[in-house]
C-alpha cells in the first residue's frame, strides 16, 4: 500500500510557502507514494480497476473529466471530449508582473489571479492529494520541484514522475522547490467556461504552475518545458525544442544530429528507423498527381542510438567551449506520438517496448479494452469518426534500446518542416528541397519562426491559425520552437538562442522537409534519408564545391547531387522547381510566400534590446539579400 502520512510525518527537510504547507496541513489525506508501482496502484482508483472514471463536483453536478482503464500493459487515459485531446496552443496566462510577451491573466479575465489562487488552495485543501517530488529537467543538472495533485488524478501525476525522473525526497535532501505544479480540474469550468487554462505565477526564485486541465501536455509536459526556459532565461542558457541522435553507419562513422521544429516537424521521428516495404525498397515520395512512386534500394542502414526525444538541455555546464554545443536530455521519458504508426510490424522495436513493457506504462487517446493488451495503433476516435490525431505513449527512457544516458556533442543541427503539396495548378509554400545546407545566421531566422506547416497533429489550431491553413498561408510557432512554452520575452529568447548558435561555431545546420517535397508525398522518407546521407559523410562533412545557391536564398545552398550507399536521388527531390508537374513559376509562386512570411515575422524582433548582429540578420531578409550577405555575417562550417 502507499505510503499515508500527515503534516507530522511530512518530509520536514522540504521548505513550502506558507499558504502552501497551510494546504497541506488541512487536507483530507497526503500521499506521498514510496515507490512508482504504489502510485501506479492509485491510478486505478480505490477499487483498483478495470474501468476508473476521475469525476468531479462542477457546482453540484458530477463531470468526468477522464477515465482510466487497466489494460495488461499499462493504462489507457481517455477523455470525453475531443478538446482535451491535444494541446491548446492559446493556453498560457501569466500571473507575474515580470517581464512576458504572454497574455497577463489581468488583462484575459480582468481581474488580478491571486484570488483564484487561493481558492485553488482551499479547494486542494479539501481534497485526499498525492505529492511528488521531481527534479525539473532531469537528475543531474535539473531543479528540487514537487507536483500536488487530487488523488483521483493519480495517472497525471504518474506521467510527470515518469516524464521526469522517480526520485524521493530523501534522495533530493534539504530544498526549497524551485517549482511547484498544481492540479484543480474543475476550475476548467467553474472558471474558466470549459477552457484548458495553465496559469504560471514566476519569481526569481519559484515558479508555480497551476493547472486546470488533466491532459498533460500543456503543465506536466509542457509546463516543466516552460520552468526549464524561464530558468535558463535568467542564468543564460537554452533548453532547446529538439530530439538528438548518434547515427553509426554500417563502416562505425559516428554523427551526432539534433533536429528542430515546431510540433510535428519531425522530432520524435529523428529517432525512428527508416520504413521500408514488403520487398525492403523505401519509398522516397509519391506523386500526387500521377501517382508515380519512387523507390529507392538501400541495403544496410545506420545504427540509432538516441539521446533526446523533445526538450534537449543545453545548460551551460554541460558546454566545453570548443565550439560544439553539448546537450543532454532534460526529460527521463518521452511522451511519444503515435499517430504515425497505424498497423502492427511497421516499427518493431518500439511496439515491442510498448506491448510487452518492463513495468506498465500509461497510454493517451488510445483504445484501452479492461485486461486486454493496449496497441499503440488502435487510436480512439474523436466525434467525427476519424482517429485521434495525438495518440501517445510515455515511455521511460530506460525502455528504449540503446539509449544514450551521457551528454553527446552536435555535429549537425538538422530544422524540420512540415510542407504542403505544391503544383504549377496550385502553388504553396511546399518548395523546399530533400536537403538544404544553411549558415547559422539562416539557421536562426528558421528557428526564430519556426513554421508549424501542414496538417500539424499535435495541438488544436487557433480559429486564426485554422484559417491561415486552410488559405495556404504559414504559421509561426516562434522563437526556437520553443517559443510557446516559453513566459519570458521573443527578444530576450532569440538573443539566447542567436548566442548559442555563434557559440556553436563547429556544428553543420542543416533544412529538411516532411510530408511534401513539391508534388511529391514524402511523409518523413525524406528527413531519415537526409539524416543517412549526413552520417555517412561523417559529421555531415560537405565540400563548397558540392553546393550551389539555392532558387529561393532562404534555404541557402542546395545541393549538386546526393547520392547515398552508391544510388542517386533523383535531382527534382533536391531542386522542386525542376519538377514537371512544379516548374519555376510555381516555386516561384511559393517562395514568395515563405518570403512574405518570413519579412512580416521578422519585424517584430527589431528593437532596441535585440542583439546587434541579429538586428543585421533580419535586415538582409527583409532587403531580400543573397545567400552571400548571410554568409558574410556568419561564416558557413564545411
Amino acid at each position: 500500500m502507499s505510503q499515508t502520512v500527515s503534516r507530522l510525518t511530512l518530509p520536514a527537510n522540504v521548505t513550502l510557502p506558507v499558504d502552501v504547507q497551510a494546504a497541506l496541513d488541512t487536507c483530507a489525506n497526503t500521499i506521498v507514494p514510496a515507490s512508482r508501482a504504489e502510485l501506479y496502484q492509485l491510478c486505478l482508483g480505490p477499487d483498483g480497476g478495470p474501468i476508473f472514471s476521475v469525476d468531479y463536483d462542477v457546482d453540484g453536478v458530477p463531470v468526468t473529466e477522464a477515465t482510466v482503464v487497466r489494460c495488461k500493459n499499462g493504462i489507457a487515459v481517455n477523455y470525453p471530449e475531443d478538446y482535451m485531446r491535444r494541446r491548446d496552443p492559446d493556453c498560457m496566462r501569466i500571473a507575474d508582473d515580470l517581464p512576458t510577451d504572454k497574455p497577463r491573466y489581468r488583462d484575459v479575465f480582468g481581474s488580478d489571479f491571486a484570488p483564484v489562487k487561493q481558492d485553488t488552495l482551499d479547494w486542494l485543501s479539501g481534497q485526499e492529494l498525492v505529492v511528488v517530488p521531481f527534479m525539473a529537467g532531469g537528475l543531474k543538472h535539473g531543479y528540487p520541484s514537487i507536483a500536488i495533485c487530487p488523488v483521483n488524478a493519480a495517472f497525471f501525476a504518474l506521467t510527470l514522475v515518469d516524464l521526469q525522473g522517480w526520485v524521493t525526497f530523501e534522495q533530493i535532501g534539504d530544498f526549497t522547490p524551485r517549482s511547484i505544479i498544481y492540479v484543480a480540474p474543475p476550475f476548467r469550468h467553474t472558471e474558466f467556461g470549459g477552457r484548458q487554462v495553465v496559469v504560471h505565477d514566476r519569481s526569481t526564485t519559484l515558479h508555480e504552475v497551476f493547472a486546470y486541465n488533466l491532459y498533460p501536455g500543456p503543465s506536466a509536459k509542457k509546463g516543466v518545458f516552460s520552468v526549464l526556459l524561464d530558468i535558463g532565461e535568467q542564468e543564460g542558457w537554452v533548453t532547446a525544442h529538439a530530439s538528438s541522435v548518434r547515427v553509426t553507419t554500417p563502416y562505425e562513422n559516428e554523427t551526432v544530429i539534433m533536429h528542430e521544429g515546431a510540433s510535428g516537424g519531425g522530432k520524435s521521428e529523428m529517432c525512428q528507423e527508416i520504413r521500408r516495404q514488403d520487398d525492403g525498397r523505401i519509398l522516397l515520395g509519391t506523386n500526387v498527381v500521377t501517382d508515380e512512386p519512387y523507390v529507392i534500394t538501400l541495403g544496410e542502414t545506420s545504427a540509432l542510438a538516441p539521446i533526446t526525444d523533445d526538450m534537449t538541455l543545453c545548460h551551460k555546464d554541460l558546454q566545453r567551449g570548443d565550439g560544439k554545443l553539448v546537450v543532454a536530455d532534460a526529460e527521463d521519458g518521452w511522451f511519444v506520438r503515435v499517430d504515425n504508426l497505424k498497423l502492427y510490424g511497421e516499427d518493431a522495436n518500439f511496439e515491442r517496448v510498448c506491448i510487452h513493457p518492463d513495468e506498465p506504462l500509461v497510454f493517451f487517446n488510445i483504445e484501452g479494452v479492461p485486461d486486454a493488451t493496449c496497441l499503440p495503433w488502435e487510436h480512439i476516435l474523436d466525434s467525427n469518426g476519424k482517429p485521434c490525431p495525438n495518440p501517445r505513449v510515455v515511455v521511460p527512457r530506460r525502455l528504449i534500446r540503446g539509449v544514450i544516458n551521457t551528454p553527446e556533442a552536435i555535429d549537425v543541427r538538422t530544422f524540420g518542416a512540415r510542407m504542403p503539396a505544391c503544383t504549377r495548378h496550385e502553388p504553396t509554400y511546399g518548395i523546399m528541397g530533400m536537403m538544404h545546407v544553411v549558415p547559422p545566421s539562416l539557421a536562426w531566422l528558421w528557428r526564430l519562426i519556426a513554421p508549424r506547416g501542414d496538417k500539424n497533429p499535435s495541438i488544436g489550431e487557433s480559429k486564426a491559425a485554422t484559417d491561415k491553413l486552410l488559405h495556404g498561408s504559414m504559421v509561426a510557432e516562434g522563437v526556437g520552437s520553443y517559443w510557446p512554452f516559453s513566459t519570458g520575452t521573443k527578444v530576450a529568447a532569440a538573443n539566447l538562442l542567436l548566442q548559442q548558435l555563434v557559440d556553436s561555431y563547429r556544428t553543420r545546420y542543416v533544412l529538411t522537409p516532411n510530408q511534401h517535397i513539391g508534388a511529391y508525398k514524402v511523409g518523413f522518407a525524406a528527413e531519415w534519408l537526409t539524416r543517412e546521407y549526413l552520417a555517412r559523410r561523417g559529421g555531415g562533412k560537405i565540400r563548397a564545391d558540392e553546393l550551389v545557391a539555392s532558387r529561393c536564398s532562404l534555404f541557402g545552398y542546395t545541393l549538386k547531387e546526393m547520392k547515398i550507399d552508391g544510388q542517386l536521388i533523383r535531382p527534382t527531390f533536391l531542386r522542386p522547381d525542376q519538377q514537371s508537374q512544379v516548374g519555376e513559376q510555381a516555386y516561384d509562386a511559393g517562395a514568395k510566400i515563405i518570403t512574405d512570411f518570413f519579412k512580416s515575422e521578422l519585424a517584430q524582433f527589431l528593437t532596441d534590446d535585440l542583439d546587434p548582429l541579429g538586428r543585421q540578420i533580419i535586415e538582409v531578409c527583409l532587403r531580400d539579400g543573397s545567400i552571400d550577405d548571410y554568409v558574410a555575417l556568419t561564416p558557413l562550417y564545411l
